[in-house]
């Protein structure tokens, strides 16, 4: 009954990060409507988010400095793959592609989770994984709605591929960071790094950091610019990457790498209700096939195997240091 009973707080724990990073466009769309750039949003997004972390994080660590020091490491590089390397490929991505096949593209970081397991952890893929795979890369292209004739470029192909290996290293690394490390420091610590990077890059030139002060208008009312940035740093920063972090230590990097598919059929029903964006029939569609392809993965997860005496997501705290 318990494992049943943590499966389920993870799975809830994965729905909540998918909701609320789905909710990051509709508040960014708003900031960059009013002149803010992209770059200059994600900044203060997660920049924002990691100065409210360090409070709650700094009393998680009570007591637990050793446990900080001998993870330096590990959130210096969840900082520079899973937040800003996945921010900085994605958002040059769209510079020079739609943004329906950028996305498309840096989802293909959940195959990477698989792949990785594969040739890592020996954990070769069944084939109710490798169903759900196709049933969830298939209904990402239908929710993106990627219709008509697409050029691709392969400077933003290749931008779009760094922004998969971002987003397969959030999984991967929140599934094997030392449990001991709290979620809230891990959140804390990798947005902090992520900041200063996007900062850095914006210092001297690499990436363009806009921002304006005035009012802007967000679900068809004008409000204030803070209105939008604080909604990005407490629900599609704060909230989203305590809760994915949380879930991806219960439920392993490729359940909750699936799981987090449902970000882009959040992202569609908050922009319908919030924007009046009206999803389409085969948004639908595709939203059901992302839901099966989860389920199936889901019910291969629920399989015995061989691997369920020591799997390789749970790694023990001394492993993670080697």
């Amino acid at each position: 009954m318990r494992p049943q009973r943590s499966a389920g707080i993870g799975l809830a724990l994965a729905l909540v990060s998918a909701f609320t990073f789905g909710t990051s466009g509709t508040f960014a769309r708003s900031l960059i409507d009013a002149g803010w750039s992209a770059e200059a949003a994600v900044a203060m997004r997660v920049g924002l988010a990691a100065v409210l972390l360090a409070i709650p994080a700094a009393w998680a660590l009570r007591g637990k400095l050793s446990v900080l020091r001998r993870n330096v490491r590990s959130v210096t590089v969840f900082g520079l793959l899973a937040v800003a390397s996945a921010q900085v490929g994605f958002f040059n991505a769209v510079r020079y592609l739609p943004i329906g096949v950028a996305l498309l593209l840096e989802y293909l970081g959940i195959i990477l989770v698989v792949i990785w397991m594969w040739a890592v952890h020996k954990q070769r893929p069944r084939a109710l994984t490798v169903a759900g795979s196709i049933a969830a890369i298939a209904g990402l292209f239908l929710v993106l709605n990627l219709t008509g004739n697409t050029s691709l470029n392969i400077v933003g192909v290749l931008w779009g591929l760094w922004a998969a290996i971002g987003l397969a290293a959030y999984f991967v690394l929140s599934a094997r960071v030392d449990p001991q490390l709290p979620s809230v420091a891990l959140a804390s610590g990798g947005m902090a790094v992520g900041a200063v990077v996007l900062l850095a890059l914006g210092a001297i030139g690499l990436l363009p950091l806009r921002a304006t002060f005035g009012q802007v208008t967000f679900a068809g009312e004008q409000t204030s610019w803070l209105v939008p940035v604080l909604g990005l740093s407490l629900v599609a920063a704060l909230i989203a990457y305590v809760a994915g972090i949380g879930a991806a230590r219960i439920l392993g990097a490729r359940l909750s790498s699936f799981v987090g598919l449902t970000e882009v059929v959040f992202a569609v029903l908050i922009a319908w209700l919030l924007l009046d964006e009206l999803p389409t029939p085969v948004q639908l569609a595709g939203g059901l096939l992302i839901i099966a392809g989860v389920a199936l993965v889901r019910a291969d997860e629920l399989r015995p195997s061989k691997h369920d005496d020591a799997t390789p997501d749970q790694i023990k705290p001394e492993m993670v240091s080697a």
